[in-house]
């Protein structure tokens, strides 16, 4: 995808998360969005944290998401779309509420028509009319071609 082509696209939580550990800025929208269901997911992490350095780590991020992002709002709009992303889970045989956050993540994408980056795709997988648009973990070791 072209710089041209990557103008405004909404961030996935845990690709907000990675984005410190993410050395590519090509991966991302040129206007990267978060939405403020992102910023209720980061605000459970320092609520749930097993240590105290685990604890201040998870509040770092929610702390940085605040400074650096103004989340968009779950709206009408998006609460409408949620109806179609919980409905195409469904017909996929995914239940929507073992992944709430994404079913939400995704409405708000779908209501605004922008892409969703994210280092999860397969959490996004049979969701009509939401582009997901896969950024490479840090974590894997891109496949070596022979």
């Amino acid at each position: 995808m072209s710089p041209a082509q990557r103008q405004r696209g909404l961030l996935d939580t845990n690709t907000v998360i990675l984005l410190p550990r993410l050395t590519d800025p090509n991966v991302l929208p040129n206007e990267p969005l978060i939405s403020a269901i992102t910023l209720a997911e980061l605000s459970v992490g320092p609520l749930v944290a097993a240590s105290e350095s685990d604890r201040a780590a998870r509040q770092a991020h929610v702390q940085q998401a605040e400074a650096d992002f103004d989340p968009i709002p779950f709206d009408a709009a998006a609460a409408r779309a949620f109806g179609r992303v919980a409905a195409s889970l469904r017909r996929a045989g995914r239940k929507p509420t073992a992944r709430a956050y994404d079913a939400m993540i995704a409405a708000v994408a779908v209501a605004h028509d922008l892409p969703l980056y994210t280092c999860n795709a397969e959490d996004f997988a049979g969701i009509g009319d939401l582009h997901v648009i896969a950024v490479p973990h840090p974590d894997q070791v891109p496949e070596q071609r022979t």
